[in-house]
């Protein structure tokens, strides 16, 4: 008698991973770089150090959005769905938090 393993779990690739996180972040970055340095003359309400809460959020949830890019893909492969579906559904749910990770980096300063 012979064991089989069918076994759906699959080990995380961790540099795979990694770069997920690296290129998210790195576009999360660019993103709202492109917006900060834009201002010239920043209101003194938002205080002196305004542009460090956008600069930390906005790559993070780009690098969630990473993250979550992986790991669709990585369940699309388990499951045999169609990459096309999967790709789609990933990019959307990641530019939806990358947009998010924007508007909470900037509330209180440039989105009011």
């Amino acid at each position: 008698m012979t064991n089989h393993n069918n076994s759906a779990v699959r080990a995380i690739d961790k540099t795979s991973l990694a770069k997920h996180l690296l290129l998210g972040g790195a576009i999360g970055l660019a993103v709202i770089s492109f917006f900060i340095i834009g201002v010239d003359n920043p209101n003194p309400e938002w205080g002196e150090f305004w542009r460090i809460r956008p600069l930390i959020i906005t790559p993070l949830s780009g690098a969630t959005g990473g993250a979550f890019f992986y790991f669709l893909g990585h369940l699309a492969q388990q499951r045999g769905w169609s990459k096309t579906v999967a790709f789609i559904g990933a990019f959307v749910i990641s530019f939806i938090g990358l947009w998010m990770g924007i508007v909470l980096g900037l509330a209180g300063t440039m989105w009011n």
